[in-house]
């Protein structure tokens, strides 16, 4: 006979057992690919994904792989194949009640059998908390220039055994559908406390029982930061550089290999001791660092909460005031007197603070600046300050949604039409219309400009927007000086335009009201783009010609300098290859520039903005769009009288006409020069990362080899078709140009060619193209070709692609590299002189304060996250 307490106690072990296999079961990590087959699959990092269908209900759903594989994406999982729902469906998962969730959500919009991503409107929730709303991420993702989305939530406990997360298309919409590619949900410690509320004094934020959307994770000082590298909570990481305000983007430091990050108290899962191994510091001048302010600037969603993390370790120095600053959040201060060491204790110790900040709901108020300065006050040792990591989320108790980017009918009129040319198997699907602004953004980082949609918003003004749509880092950007919210850097300035009686002369007034006639008061419906300078509406003149106006902001930091220098140099430049101004409008605050209507939009947009195969240009028409906009170039530095330096040459600056030819445009930014005598223009630096020359950055030294070297890295995106800055790619694989000349010297170059060309390029004509390509990013601008030598070699490989054996090129295609000289004979050259030596081109200082040998000029602001 068995012993009842023997029997009771092995009884209470099973219960015991079957407990804790159940919380371990709601613990474990659940990592879905949706419309994964049995057996899932693996990701670029070795991640196993598995398949969705256990957990989800309803929805008429089915599954489909994606019709194309952007460039950009670095793994088939989860991204290539989809679940579809076309009514509500609900996935349902176990959880634990007191627990708190990073919850991911990942897109890719993309065609999937007979399902158009552009019809593709939802909403989710998870019980009851409002995650998205009406959203779109073709839209978002157009906008952003990145081909996929991933969202990323930490979701309070939620008082519930079960997660229940509901797709619903939008009611909103004919034909709405839903659709998702990957779902994570990760049990995570709970991480959040109370936090200091910034502008109001000893006042905190309870932060545990709000639900996060992450919106920006950055290594700073340090390099992109894989799931599989973090400290257990799958994060990812990025590099800070893209959000650094101006060209005093100080020091990045490391630890030495003997230094311990030391945690002390504090969990490793906090931050991995990758992040506290690297910072930014502002270096060790304290004249310069007391001069301006170390500032990173995020876009945000107005009207929400924001609680920005900021991660301290001091590798290096290891006593109290040696270094001692200022922490501001959005033009307030957050923190007084920092002293790191004073925080943890000692060296190699790692700490974070938490600050809160509301962005209100007002025009301008879609950013969150983050700077540190220096604090004089308590005499520190070492004038400076430093930063090692930064993460900004979104916060809310039941509502985390933000509006989408909404199209304009240009934007749809192209749909409509790309649909059309892809049924007739053409490859001409672009038809969307773009005039003279360009903006860029990459990212996938993803990045941050906006080309060809506005955001519009509740209580906002028409022409603002904002990037909160994706964490990801965005690249690209025209970068130039304006006012800062900093409290050291100076304020931007506008006054009159003062244009020459010459330059009013040679092209057409407009008035207010024919531009208002023009553009249907400036509607809507019209926008056809949006950059730093305003929108650009799409317009009819002359009963039909059609014409792109670019209007400008009151807000907008590119001004009546810009304004000036597009009229000053367009005005009397006129070439086959060059976007021709036709007029502009100057009445009281309204300042308009009317160009040429493009409509094949910009030449980036068709390298790798869209996700469909019929996009891709050949490698004849790249050849021919890169040829088209080297003799641009080169008739601005030959073809008048003075040099005239672009100095922003990128593929949103080479606009396509309805015959793909290529057209430079955008001279907001150009300089005349140089002098013979000097051989170059001392100048503050501007241009866009990705593209700017290394030689004039060090030297703030501008020649026409600027440009060279400019064309040099478009040469490779036009080959490579991928952003020229990538954040989400291991360190030497960031920058396009510093990859593609590091693999031509290991002989793998051929590797990171786009896709869709290979096999379809003459290996001569190849082999030509690189040659040159390299030739342009040599170090030193000396060791680059001319722009005649450009077009020469673009001319041969061009040749050689369409005629392997060897034949001569066509006499057409000699006569048409030769330079066209126009207008610009016509004028007086003495008083072309005195203009030119007398304009401050592309700056909002004038010359004077622009060769000043003041330490600070060297720290000028290169970069404005609002774009061009």
């Amino acid at each position: 006979m068995h012993d009842p307490n023997v029997l009771i106690s092995l009884l209470c072990t099973l219960v015991l057992l079957h407990a804790l296999h159940a919380s371990s079961k709601d613990s474990d990590p659940l990592i879905l690919g949706c419309g994964l087959g049995e057996g899932g699959g693996k990701d670029g990092d070795g991640r196993q994904w598995l398949p969705d269908n256990k957990y989800v209900s309803g929805g008429n759903s089915i599954t489909s792989k994606a019709s194309f594989q952007d460039p950009s994406l670095l793994s088939e999982v989860p991204y290539m194949s989809a679940r579809i729902f076309t009514s509500e469906a609900t996935y349902k998962f176990p959880v634990q009640t007191d627990k708190r969730y990073w919850l991911r959500l990942h897109f890719y919009p993309s065609v999937y059998d007979s399902y158009d991503p552009s019809n593709s409107y939802f909403s989710v929730t998870a019980n009851e908390v409002t995650l998205l709303s009406n959203f779109s991420a073709a839209i978002t993702c157009q906008a952003l220039s990145q081909a996929y989305l991933d969202r990323e939530y930490s979701l309070a406990p939620l008082n519930s055994d079960t997660l229940t997360l509901v797709f619903k298309p939008s009611d909103k919409h004919n034909g709405a559908f839903a659709f998702v590619n990957g779902i994570q949900l990760i049990q995570m410690p709970e991480i959040f406390d109370s936090a200091s509320l910034v502008g109001y004094n000893d006042q905190t934020v309870d932060a545990k029982s709000l639900h996060f959307q992450t919106m920006f994770r950055l290594n700073v000082g340090g390099q992109y930061i894989s799931p599989n590298q973090d400290s257990g909570l799958s994060r990812m990481w990025y590099d800070d550089t893209p959000y650094i305000y101006g060209a005093a983007t100080g020091v990045t430091n490391q630890a030495a290999k003997d230094v311990k990050i030391d945690y002390q108290s504090m969990p490793q899962y906090i931050a991995p001791s990758s992040i506290y191994s690297t910072s930014r510091s502002m270096g060790n001048n304290k004249d310069i660092n007391m001069g301006y302010n170390l500032t990173w600037i995020f876009q945000v969603d107005p009207n929400s909460m924001y609680l920005t993390r900021l991660h301290f370790c001091d590798y290096y120095y290891s006593k109290v005031n040696q270094i001692v600053f200022d922490i501001f959040v959005n033009n307030q201060t957050a923190q007084a007197q920092a002293d790191v060491i004073g925080w943890t204790g000692g060296k190699g110790v790692p700490t974070y603070k938490d600050y809160v900040v509301y962005v209100q709901d007002s025009v301008g108020e879609d950013q969150l600046w983050l700077a540190l300065h220096p604090a004089p006050d308590t005499k520190p040792e070492f004038y400076d300050a430093l930063l090692n990591g930064v993460e900004i989320f979104k916060l809310n108790d039941t509502n985390l949604s933000g509006p989408n980017p909404q199209p304009s009918d240009m934007m749809v009129e192209h749909e409509v039409k790309e649909r059309k040319f892809e049924d007739k198997e053409t490859h001409y699907s672009k038809t969307f219309v773009i005039g003279g602004a360009a903006g860029s953004v990459v990212g996938v980082a993803l990045v941050a400009a906006i080309c060809i949609v506005v955001h519009k918003r509740k209580k906002r003004s028409p022409g603002s927007y904002s990037l909160n749509s994706s964490w990801l880092p965005l690249y690209g950007n025209t970068h130039t000086s304006g006012n800062s919210k900093s409290t050291i850097s100076g304020k931007s300035t506008v006054g009159s335009s003062n244009l020459s009686a010459m330059a009013q002369g040679l092209c057409r007034y407009f008035s207010l009201q024919e531009m208002k006639q023009a553009t249907k008061n400036f509607d809507e419906s019209n926008v056809i783009g949006v950059g730093g300078f305003g929108k650009v509406y799409k317009g009819v003149i002359d009963n039909g010609f059609k014409v792109a106006v670019k209007r400008s902001n009151p807000q907008s930091e590119q001004g009546v300098n810009e304004f000036q220098t597009e009229i000053e140099m367009l005005s009397k430049l006129r070439h086959k290859h060059l976007v021709s101004l036709i007029g502009f409008c100057e009445e009281g605050e309204e300042m308009c520039l009317v160009y040429d209507f493009m409509a094949l939009g910009t030449m980036r947009e068709h390298l790798y903005k869209g996700n469909k195969p019929t996009s891709t240009l050949s490698w004849k028409q790249r050849l021919e769009i890169c040829i088209g906009a080297a003799r641009g170039l080169h008739y601005l530095h030959t073809g008048a009288k003075y040099t005239i330096i672009h100095r922003d040459v990128k593929t949103t600056n080479i606009l396509l006409d309805e015959n793909f030819v290529a057209k430079v445009s955008d001279f907001g930014l150009s300089k005349t020069g140089p002098n013979m005598n000097q051989g170059h223009v001392s100048t503050v630096v501007k241009g866009s990362f990705g593209y700017l020359d290394p030689e004039y950055f060090r030297r703030q030294q501008l020649t026409e080899k600027s440009d060279v070297y400019s064309f040099g890295v478009v040469l490779f995106e036009a080959l490579c078709a991928r952003p020229v800055l990538n954040p989400s790619l291991p360190k030497e694989q960031v920058s396009l140009a510093e990859w593609a000349m590091l693999c031509k010297r290991k002989g793998t170059l051929e590797d990171i060619i786009d896709p869709s060309l290979k096999g379809k390029i003459n290996p001569e004509s190849l082999k030509k193209f690189i040659d040159t390509a390299e030739k342009c990013l040599s170090d030193h601008g000396l060791d680059r070709p001319s722009m005649n030598d450009l077009c020469w070699n673009l001319e041969f490989a061009l040749n050689l692609q369409e005629n392997p054996d060897g034949s001569p090129p066509s006499s057409s295609h000699v006569v048409e590299c030769e330079l066209e000289e126009v207008s610009l004979k016509d004028h007086n050259n003495d008083e072309m002189a005195a203009h030119y030596k007398n304009l401050s081109l592309g700056s909002e200082h004038d010359d004077s304060q622009e060769s000043s040998e003041n330490s600070t000029d060297i720290f000028s602001q290169i970069v404005n996250p609002k774009g061009r």
